[in-house]
């Protein structure tokens, strides 16, 4: 297993990237809510002064508590993910966030693709 797939083992449940956009979940600390959010890779990056790319992006749900769910996220020059931090939430996988959803009887808000 070589280094990047390393890296894809131990991020590859908080996001998932698809057509220029990194997809993010994740559920509140406080009322459990389960977001979704994507990164657009080519538009949404700031250059770090590591050499790679950052962002920051802030979640709040859809009205239950309102709560601020900060993310951090650090790529490397090559738009890959290196490093994330998450503060009043933690990150889920996508198919946790479907559960989430289809358990709560309403639809999933989806972040178009």
């Amino acid at each position: 297993m070589g280094f990047l797939d390393s890296l894809k083992g131990l991020f590859g449940g908080a996001g998932t990237a698809s057509s220029g956009g990194y997809y993010i979940y994740v559920r509140c600390n406080r009322c459990g809510e389960a977001l979704q959010t994507r990164v657009n890779l080519q538009n949404d990056l700031s250059e770090s002064d590591a050499g790679g790319y950052m962002v920051n992006k802030t979640l709040v749900g859809s009205g239950r508590c309102f709560e601020r769910i900060e993310v951090h996220l650090e790529f490397n020059p090559a738009r890959q993910l290196v490093s994330r931090e998450i503060s009043g939430g933690e990150f889920i996988t996508a198919q946790e966030y479907d559960q989430y959803w289809a358990q709560s009887g309403s639809p999933a808000p989806r972040v178009t693709r």
